[in-house]
């Protein structure tokens, strides 16, 4: 699904940009071009970065619990 018509961005690009590294909305619209122009695609951008964040624990995450344990 395309998120940014003005960079055409989709969610796949997005998850993308999630999976390499950028943990937060400003730093996955700099990596994938989303938001840049008009603006009205980064609630759906933040939607997307926040699904990303409560169904995969940050590998900072993972590895304090395997710490605690």
């Amino acid at each position: 699904m395309i998120v940014c018509h003005c960079g055409v961005v989709s969610s796949h690009d997005i998850a993308d940009a999630w999976e390499n590294g950028a943990r937060s909305v400003e730093e996955v619209c700099l990596r994938t071009g989303a938001a840049q122009n008009c603006g009205t695609c980064v609630f759906s951008v933040q939607q997307i970065v926040c699904q990303h964040e409560q169904q995969k624990p940050d590998l900072t995450d993972q590895e304090a619990v395997r710490a605690a344990s």
